[in-house]
């Protein structure tokens, strides 16, 4: 593991300061390509306006159409936490403004990813009656059969997404999607539950000049931002400023108690207190809670505990999530093991290890969860620092699989390449740069396995797969305060924008393990001459059972602790260097 610094351009961590920024939030921010103070500006009125999102207007204009005909509006969703977020805020913004609307989503191990023609053929026997349109939410760029069948059965089609076009786009009536040819919004990374918001202001606008209702009397979008705020940070989309607006204004409403019962529940049975909540809680305690529906169930369960304005309803399907959570962990950890094993078994010069080798794996077992094999991808890519794919059995006998990538290595366009090479193999894929998806013929891994790693020979440099991890350097004593960490903790921070990592070499007093998964050590911080400091310092490892070494050079986060009234600042180890 190597260490790199992030850098700060001098000039605007100065400009930031002289703007009233603290000093370290400054160097931070500059660190994070932030020039100017204006651009921490995070009130509404900064939001990019609907009318930059190609589509935007025109499909506000359809819905407004349809509204007043009266016609049905049937909301099909994906099954992961974005999804489920635009769902519930598709099913509230529209229902708002007088829309007869329901939803279908899909199931991951029956109908597959998207409008596919087996959820099209649902969506004509939907209880609701054959609808007038489907809207799609977080999916629908690929789906061009579905949308085909969807017009010949006489159901129009309005597709709002976020994931990058294939060669084809679909035939529908309208589509909103940054990343189609042709759209100017600036903020391409947007979660497929913002482009619905977006979608939503369009259409409040239009409607207020139709004359549906005034500026005093329009429905209150701003109530949907908690749910924005969490399908953002779950999609682990890229936060640029227009993705930290929407979530620091979902996150002021939480902490102010303005928020939907679902996410109430869910901060409740997550042990998370409201006005705290943070980005990272979105990220690592809700987001995977509704994630578990729809990795092992049905994400109709998610959907429901945030459409729903029943606060006992949502505790009740809350609890049910987070009994689903806990047991797609001990799976996940069951499969964690296998594939880990796979490779200290593979041969490190056939093309697995992390030491050499081909710089891709591609793991698969007949008796692996496709439900899970997305993060366990995530946790290998994590390991080893390569590009990962980890496969299993579909029930329409084919092989899943989900990959993550690391920097420099597009995923989806790598997909694509495999694809040609090796025609007939790969019958679907699709996703993002760092995260996508394939379904494999059958026997068709190790085909697979040649092929991704031919092309991330080609792509790959030797320095592209030295762990590297970036710091922003020590931690001035003066700030090793719990105020310091709730200072931190109140600010956005998510995919391309990191949450702050200090280096630091420390003495090691004391180490002893928690439970049998985690370590927490007492050390001391050693100053450039490597003298020790006097005060000792907690130091928690989660996840990590090796004891550390008398002396290491650390990257860590800093966070507070508040122990029988006392509350104290915490290190909490990321890496080690070497």
């Amino acid at each position: 593991m190597q260490f790199v610094l992030r850098q700060a351009d001098p000039r605007a961590q100065h400009r930031l300061q002289e703007a009233g920024t603290h000093p370290l939030l400054a160097q931070l921010f500059a660190a994070r390509g932030v020039k100017e103070a204006d651009e921490l500006e995070l009130a509404l009125s900064r939001l990019l306006p609907p009318q930059q999102l190609k589509g935007a207007e025109e499909a506000a204009r359809t819905l407004a159409d349809a509204i007043a005909r009266g016609e049905r509006l049937l909301i099909v969703a994906d099954y992961d936490c974005d999804g489920a977020t635009a769902c519930a805020v598709g099913l509230r913004g529209l229902r708002a403004m007088g829309a007869k609307v329901s939803y279908l989503v899909p199931n991951r191990f029956t109908t597959g990813y998207g409008l596919s023609p087996a959820v099209v053929e649902l969506a004509l026997q939907h209880e609701g009656g054959k609808p007038d349109w489907i809207i799609t939410v977080d999916n629908g760029i690929a789906s061009v059969e579905g949308v085909a069948l969807s017009r010949e059965h006489g159901i129009r089609v309005i597709v709002t997404d976020h994931h990058l076009p294939g060669d084809a786009l679909p035939e529908a009536e309208v589509i909103v999607n940054p990343n189609q040819p042709g759209c100017g919004f600036p903020s391409k990374s947007i979660a497929g539950v913002g482009v619905m918001f977006y979608v939503l202001l369009a259409l409040r606008s239009e409607l207020r000049q139709r004359g549906a209702f005034d500026a005093e009397r329009q429905p209150r979008l701003d109530a949907l931002l908690d749910l924005v705020a969490l399908g953002t940070v779950a999609d682990v989309v890229r936060l640029d400023a227009n993705n930290r607006l929407l979530v620091a204004q979902g996150l002021k409403r939480i902490r102010a108690g303005r928020v939907q019962p679902g996410i109430a529940a869910l901060l409740q049975v997550a042990g998370r207190e409201a006005a705290r909540v943070n980005s990272a809680d979105l990220g690592f305690a809700l987001g995977p809670r509704i994630n578990a529906a729809g990795r092992l169930a049905d994400m109709t369960v998610g959907i429901e505990c945030l459409a729903t304005d029943d606060p006992a309803r949502a505790l009740e399907l809350a609890q049910l999530l987070d009994t689903l959570n806990r047991e797609r962990r001990g799976i996940e950890d069951g499969i964690k093991a296998e594939a880990l094993a796979m490779l200290e078994e593979l041969d490190l010069g056939a093309g697995q290890g992390a030491d050499g080798g081909a710089p891709a794996i591609s793991l698969f077992a007949p008796n692996w969860h496709e439900g899970v094999i997305g993060i366990v991808a995530g946790r290998i890519k994590e390991r080893e620092h390569r590009p990962t794919f980890v496969f299993a059995p579909a029930e329409d006998g084919t092989l899943r699989g989900s990959g993550r990538s690391i920097a420099g290595f597009h995923l989806r366009d790598a997909l694509d390449l495999v694809s040609k090479r090796e025609p007939g193999l790969l019958l679907r894929f699709g996703g993002h740069a760092m995260a996508a998806g394939c379904s494999l013929v059958d026997e068709g891994f190790e085909r697979f396995r040649a092929a991704f790693a031919q092309v991330a020979a080609e792509w790959l440099t030797p320095a592209q797969l030295q762990r590297r991890i970036e710091v922003d350097g020590p931690l001035p004593a003066q700030w090793l305060l719990p105020e310091m960490a709730a200072l931190l903790g109140a600010q956005v921070w998510g995919q391309g924008f990191a949450a702050p990592l200090f280096s630091a070499r420390v003495q090691v007093r004391q180490q002893r393990l928690l439970g049998e998964r985690h370590l927490k050590a007492k050390v001391r911080l050693l100053d450039s001459e490597g003298v020790p400091g006097n005060a000792l310092f907690d130091l928690l490892a989660w996840g990590r059972t090796d004891f550390l070494p008398d002396e290491a050079r650390i990257a860590y986060r800093l966070e507070s602790n508040t122990w029988q009234g006392l509350t104290q600042v915490q290190l909490v180890l990321e890496a080690i260097e070497g």
